[in-house]
């Protein structure tokens, strides 16, 4: 296992097709151990695209990849040396370790970094010396 990688429980599934759903996933990847979560991040909507009839097949539409959670990072670990580069409903796979988003995601939470004490003391001035 590589550096890093140690305790890491979710998986990054690339290469998904249009007809494979939760439940597929679930039922392709339980083998390997005991799934806390799988995610299928859903396509953003395109308002410009009109979107004519429902069908089934155009009720939920996402964007190609999911992710798994295991109890264990060594049963992530088995789904990745099982399934990386196998075929899933004709569509090769590449099964990696999910990496965290990097950039997208505010340093506290949701909170306005002014909203620190930390930052307050650092960058912000007494009343009596900012002239208000």
């Amino acid at each position: 296992m590589e550096e890093g990688t140690k305790g890491k429980k979710t998986i990054f599934i690339g290469g998904i097709g249009d007809d494979v759903d939760e439940t597929v996933i679930y039922e392709h990847f339980a083998a390997f151990g005991d799934i806390i979560e799988v995610q299928l991040p859903p396509a953003p909507a395109n308002p410009s695209k009109p979107t004519g009839k429902q069908t089934s097949m155009n009720k939920f539409k996402h964007r190609g990849f999911a992710f798994v959670t295991y109890s264990s990072p060594t049963d992530a670990q088995d789904a990745i040396d099982n399934m990386d580069l196998n075929e899933l409903r004709g569509r090769v796979l590449k099964v990696n370790q999910a990496k965290p988003m990097k950039g997208l995601q505010p340093p506290d939470g949701n909170r306005a970094i002014w909203e620190s004490e930390e930052w307050l003391r650092q960058h912000a001035k007494p009343l009596a010396q900012s002239g208000g």
